[in-house]
């Protein structure tokens, strides 16, 4: 995947931006592996071999991307593809 790709991306649920992670480049800077994430629902999408895997939740299988998941970024993933935030980061609910 180029670089530029990235400012034709969105997520696929709620349009949003994408932030992007690259872990790994060819000789010609090409992205090979990555991640990209939603700045607002927080959902995570893998780069695999240059293509973003961007497939709709309920076609994507948790326990076989989990551990490239995992390799991928230091954040905790829950089974629905989104990011686990620490309770430190999170906002008090009313009050």
């Amino acid at each position: 995947m180029r670089i530029e790709t990235i400012n034709k991306l969105c997520c696929s649920f709620d349009k949003a931006d994408l932030k992007l992670t690259i872990t790994l480049k060819d000789i010609d800077e090409n992205i090979l592996e990555g991640i990209l994430i939603c700045d607002e629902c927080k959902r995570v999408y893998p780069i695999v071999s240059g293509i973003p895997i961007m497939s709709p939740d309920e076609y994507r299988e948790f326990k076989i991307e989990q551990p490239l998941l995992k390799r991928l970024t230091k954040d905790q993933i829950s089974d629905n593809f989104r990011l686990i935030e620490e309770a430190s980061e999170q906002q008090p609910l009313g009050g």
